[in-house]
């Protein structure tokens, strides 16, 4: 597969060209899921990560995500054997058209890391970051030649399954570059969002941080378990979240009056339960009771079933939700 990039140039960043190969760094949970997608569309991979055995480790994960894959659908050409590894950093990127990194999520590692990255990628190779929470500006501060091009493109996990990446520029970022990793993102199959500025935890993490705030702070008071407050989300607006977001839904729940109907007569009430949400300091005592909560949900559950469980349901909902042109 080949993906064209036909944005136009602007900022100090290169004029773009075809991309064939990416470069995946760091090959843990998320950069593993990134291989197996990006293979799964077609391009070549070279993939590096300087754990012992990591190479062994991210063909047996690729081949476990492999199945799922084929159920969403391969691209033509491609093939697992479209992996290659490097031995180290500098080596992978040398001939890449894209790079993603899915580093540890440390600054001081980010920028060794993107330094190497910097020196040893072309000058218009777009350096991808999956952080899930660091700025991009802090991010290349490493890149001492190119920070234009240093991007944050934050996937959610499994990134082999679930279609979100946010786009996130920063201070030095040019916009061409956030127009060509959004374009890049899309043409592989992805739902990128693009932040018009960086801010810590980007968007859903800090969505989801919010509802883990309240959550958290209703375990700690005793006003419902783990498994309670699991079964809340899981079994109520989480089936309609998965559908459309927040304020879609919002809107649909006001009937004729839409969003409008909500804001008047639900608005004052939604604004006293903010004032009694909770503050919370994760203490050793609330983890302690968190871990215990969803060992007691999960007993007696297989760890790898329930993962495999997980993404069959979001094999299906994508499909159908594929399937629902009316759905934005």
């Amino acid at each position: 597969m080949t993906v064209r990039i036909t944005t136009s140039p602007a900022g100090r960043a290169a004029k773009p060209g075809r991309i064939t190969t990416v470069a995946v760094v760091g090959t843990g949970v998320i950069g593993a899921g990134w291989a197996a997608y990006f293979l799964a569309r077609g391009l070549d991979v070279v993939a590096t990560d300087p754990a012992p055995g990591a190479e062994d480790r991210l063909r047996a994960d690729v081949a476990a995500h492999w199945p799922t894959l084929v159920r969403l659908g391969l691209a033509e050409d491609a093939s697992q054997d479209r992996l290659s590894f490097a031995t180290d950093a500098g080596s992978a990127v040398a001939e890449a058209d894209f790079v993603q990194e899915n580093g540890p999520e440390r600054e001081d590692v980010k920028h060794r890391l993107f330094a190497v990255l910097d020196e040893a990628a072309r000058p218009e190779v777009i350096l991808a970051s999956s952080s899930s929470g660091l700025l991009p500006s802090v991010i290349a501060r490493g890149c001492p030649k190119h920070p234009e091009r240093v991007v944050v493109g934050h996937p959610f996990n499994p990134p082999h399954v679930i279609p979100l990446v946010e786009v996130v520029p920063g201070r030095e970022t040019a916009p061409e570059v956030v127009d060509r990793a959004v374009a890049f993102y899309t043409a592989v199959g992805k739902r990128p969002i693009r932040l018009s500025r960086e801010v810590p935890g980007h968007v859903a993490n800090r969505l989801q941080a919010a509802l883990w705030q309240e959550a958290y702070s209703l375990v700690d008071r005793g006003i419902a378990t783990v498994a309670d407050i699991d079964a809340a989300i899981a079994h109520g607006p989480g089936l309609r979240w998965a559908v459309l977001g927040p304020f879609a839904n919002q809107h649909l729940s006001g009937g004729a009056g839409g969003l409008a109907h909500v804001l008047r007569h639900l608005g004052p009430p939604t604004e006293e339960w903010w004032r009694d949400l909770g503050r919370v300091h994760l203490t050793p005592e609330l983890a302690e009771k968190l871990v215990a909560g969803i060992g007691a949900e999960l007993d007696g559950t297989d760890h790898d079933r329930l993962v495999a469980a997980r993404d069959a349901v979001l094999d299906r909902l994508l499909a159908a939700k594929a399937a629902q042109p009316d759905l934005p």
